[in-house]
């Protein structure tokens, strides 16, 4: 078991590595899988800011994770979700990205998202929305957290062509594949044990 203070530790630091890979992509116009992949195609075809929609995409999922996973963890992936979507928006006022390479910005960012899943994913938190569904299916045994993630947002990166050009989506790709082997390859049953 974690004690309090080391849980939020590691929300805050999660979130900050997924926000700063979120606003890498943003700011070359890529997009992710998951629930964040979906606020991404909201926010390129709406006006609507992306920490809007990242926030809204995972409210029904709530109850998915209160039924399944508890309240603890339900508590914990809204406490992410909502810094997310906050520090999402924040964090371009505080740093600024004159030029990044959208290969490195697709490397880089899912590489600091998969480190910051994984971080939420040792302290029983999420990123919401697909995450949720993703440990249960691991918890049964059906399928590893960081497959399912794959599948699944290789399926949500493709239905970004209908906003982006076939250049962003194949970058878009690559940064899902590392972000999943991040995952992958690090997020294991019986990997990481809290004493």
């Amino acid at each position: 078991m974690h004690r309090h203070r080391d849980d939020l530790m590691a929300l805050l630091t999660g979130a900050l590595f997924l926000s700063l890979g979120l606003v890498l992509y943003r700011k070359v116009g890529l997009l992710t899988g998951g629930t964040a992949g979906l606020a991404f195609l909201g926010h390129y075809a709406t006006a609507l800011p992306f920490g809007a929609w990242f926030f809204l995409i995972n409210v029904p999922f709530y109850w998915l994770a209160w039924k399944r996973k508890g309240a603890e963890f339900t508590l914990k992936t809204l406490v992410s979700v909502t810094t997310i979507s906050v520090l999402s928006e924040w964090l371009p006022g505080w740093i600024d990205i004159a030029r990044i390479d959208p290969l490195y910005a697709a490397v880089m960012g899912g590489t600091l998202m998969g480190c910051g899943m994984l971080i939420l994913f040792r302290h029983q938190s999420s990123v919401g929305g697909l995450g949720v569904l993703a440990l249960l299916l691991q918890e049964r045994g059906t399928i590893s957290a960081g497959k399912f993630q794959m599948l699944v947002d290789a399926a949500i990166v493709l239905a970004a062509l209908t906003v982006a050009d076939a250049a962003h989506v194949a970058l878009s790709v690559v940064g899902a594949v590392v972000l999943n082997l991040v995952l992958a390859l690090n997020h294991k049953p019986g990997r990481y044990m809290a004493a």
